[in-house]
């Protein structure tokens, strides 16, 4: 049995849920989500929370339990906190700057990457080595955040590129003389 799927969704004060033709749909301070429903699973209101269940004993229905209640659990927190990634640039010239609906980075090619910041983003550069990336939808901020880190990822050497933040990268030791 499912650890997490076993775990009801709680929905605070201020959210509202709907369980209707196959969608649930969360309503929050930040704006709304929706989630297509699985034909194995069973998702229930009861009270303040949202009660997701096999709806079969197979095993396509055990797998996807605890993946759904995640995505449930995140629908949740979409629209009360939102979610957030931070990417550090590392290397001499190496800089981002956030204008309209547009990201500029330069990553040492011989032009400018002009990354276009879909709907649903919010891009921000509190100095030109930092981009914070935010949004109420976890999947997509975290797609962009991939896609944006993709453009120059850190190389092992001198660990120069678009990094997560907090992200360890293994560093090796340069050719011997």
């Amino acid at each position: 049995m499912s650890r997490i799927g076993k775990k009801p969704v709680t929905i605070p004060s201020g959210v509202t849920a709907d369980i209707a033709n196959g969608v649930i749909t969360v309503k929050g301070p930040k704006g709304t989500l929706t989630l297509t429903m699985r034909e194995e699973i069973s998702y229930t209101m009861d009270g303040s929370a949202i009660l997701v269940k096999p709806a079969n004993d197979t095993k396509a229905a055990r797998a996807f339990w605890g993946m759904q209640r995640t995505l449930v659990d995140n629908l949740v927190t979409g629209v009360t906190e939102g979610y957030t990634k931070t990417l550090n640039i590392t290397g001499v010239g190496y800089r981002a700057a956030a204008q309209g609906k547009n990201l500029k980075l330069q990553l040492g090619y011989s032009h400018d990457v002009d990354f276009a910041i879909p709907d649903g983003i919010d891009i921000k550069t509190p100095d030109n080595t930092t981009v914070l990336i935010s949004g109420i939808d976890k999947q997509k901020v975290g797609q962009v955040a991939a896609e944006i880190r993709r453009w120059r990822k850190p190389e092992p050497y001198k660990g120069k590129g678009i990094k997560y933040a907090g992200e360890f990268i293994f560093r090796k030791e340069g050719k011997k003389k």
